[in-house]
């Protein structure tokens, strides 16, 4: 049995679960984990009952619907060992399932037992669990025949469970129509598992605490991942909940032009939104931010949603912007993210495993188009991206988040979503006609944190990295797209050079 200090609670042997319920499942209790065929609930269950084995407890699983080689299958494909678990095997035959057979489950003073049942009960009185999954429910409803005996049978196996001082996971796969509200009422708990197929990409899954009595629980849907070794579930992100005594300073960028723009650079706990159309060098200048804590012995991680790992190493190669990759301090984690094959909640979980567990003090998403696409509902996008850049704020970290914008024109641009008000510094990034060629600019729009400048300066990039030139006072309408000289006293016109030199 498990010791003192976890009498009060079990452990589910998910992590985040445990997160979820804060601290595991009330023991001795009667939970319900109910789902479509496929989301994972047996999978839970096996995990619930390992974790008891591995803090020495008794555990049972009765199954109605799977077989003892179904389930040493499935565990097998976790690299799971079921030794120590008891597993009862009860499929019914063909006469128990007979229309004309009275199958109830009553208090034992009060009706006799049907055969199935009390090979149950004898079993639990044997076997004595801790823990125990039956699985599943909907056996049990196609016996009773009748949602009066049906509860009645429910309310009857609570009762017993609870005598005994057994935590138990009801199973049920939704059979019937509609969530069963019977079972939602008897239960202590009701754990609810979804998966949504997209057009495109893998199966999303969300688990949703329905209910769970004589406890608090962080409410809504959170996102989880069956993978090899078990479910991974990946709480729903609460900035309130975490923050962290920080030193406010600036992050220089190494690009000391950069940096005077910026009224000496960015702030740590700040974000900063860099927006252009394609090619203007926007994934450039974050990953030289990137670069320059590497290079004062930080560490930093770049999500890149757009652009394949391999190619970006090339590009900051042949920029002569130093990437060594690692976890560690003075290097970069440079991850690939595949838009399709990820939700919000997992990639949160990932970008906090780099700051909590690597501490990454610059974070680069690149770009908020492929964070927008993992979205399986655009409508939650802001309010996703919202706590993910908050909860960074708090811990210190300098994020860069990068938008690429529609059309190549600056008057036929607009981003997939107004974000401007989430960042706490906006740099704009423009192409411009100048001399018969295609130059960059750049400038700053706001800056919350301190002043900056107000111009706008040339960019470009060579195989030496980032340079900016001076202010471009002779030229006007640049955000145009078509600028124009500006005209001397003299009347002649100052067309100087668009790099500024």
């Amino acid at each position: 049995m498990a010791n003192n200090a976890q009498a009060l609670r079990c452990k589910t042997g998910i992590v985040g679960l445990d997160d979820v319920l804060h601290g595991g499942l009330i023991t001795h209790r009667l939970y319900l984990v109910d789902g479509d065929p496929g989301s994972g609930k047996t999978t839970l269950a096996l995990q619930f009952l390992l974790e008891g084995l591995r803090d020495g407890e008794r555990c049972l699983y009765v199954t109605l619907s799977e077989t003892r080689a179904e389930l040493l299958a499935g565990a097998r494909s976790h690299g799971w060992s079921l030794e120590g678990l008891e597993i009862a095997e009860l499929a019914g035959d063909d006469e128990e399932l007979n229309v004309d057979s009275q199958l109830t489950l009553y208090h034992p003073s009060e009706v006799e037992l049907t055969e199935t049942t009390r090979r149950v009960l004898d079993i639990v009185e044997r076997a004595n669990p801790d823990r125990m999954v039956f699985d599943s429910l909907s056996e049990l409803r196609l016996l009773a025949q009748g949602s009066l005996r049906y509860r009645r049978q429910i309310l009857a196996l609570k009762q017993f469970f609870t005598r005994r001082k057994c935590t138990v996971l009801l199973v049920d796969d939704r059979t019937s129509e509609g969530p069963d509200m019977q079972l939602h009422s008897i239960a202590h708990g009701v754990l609810s598992l979804q998966q949504c197929a997209p057009a495109y990409g893998s199966i999303a899954r969300q688990l949703q605490v329905v209910k769970f009595r004589g406890s608090d629980f962080r409410s809504g849907y959170h996102d989880f991942r069956i993978v090899p070794g078990g479910i991974e579930v990946y709480p729903r992100l609460a900035s309130a909940e975490h923050g962290l005594a920080f030193e406010r300073a600036t992050v220089a960028s190494g690009v000391a032009a950069l940096d005077q723009l910026l009224g000496g650079g960015v702030d740590r706990g700040t974000c900063t939104l860099i927006s252009g159309t394609p090619g203007t060098g926007k994934s450039t200048v974050t990953l030289q931010y990137a670069a320059a804590a590497a290079q004062r012995g930080e560490h930093a991680a770049v999500f890149a949603f757009d652009e394949v790992r391999s190619l970006l190493l090339h590009r900051a190669a042949a920029l002569g912007i130093p990437v060594r990759e690692g976890t560690g301090g003075g290097e970069i984690q440079i991850r690939q993210v595949d838009p399709a094959d990820i939700t919000p909640g997992e990639f949160a979980h990932i970008v906090r495993q780099c700051v909590e567990r690597d501490r990454a003090t610059v974070v680069v998403i690149d770009s908020l188009n492929g964070y927008l696409n993992a979205m399986p509902e655009a409508g939650f996008l802001t309010a996703q991206l919202h706590e993910l850049l908050a909860y960074l704020n708090g811990q210190g970290v300098a994020t860069f988040l990068v938008v690429a914008q529609r059309g190549l024109t600056p008057q036929n641009s607009d981003s997939p979503i107004d974000s401007s008000y989430l960042a706490d510094t906006v740099i704009a990034m423009r192409m411009f006609e100048y001399a018969g060629s295609v130059r960059k600019a750049i400038s700053v729009l706001k800056k919350r944190s301190g002043p900056h400048e107000e111009s706008i300066r040339p960019i470009w990039f060579d195989s030496n990295g980032v340079h900016l030139g001076a202010p471009l006072m002779q030229l006007r309408g640049i955000l145009t797209g078509v600028p124009v000289e500006n005209a001397c006293s003299d009347g002649s016109s100052r067309a100087g050079h668009a790099h500024g030199d």
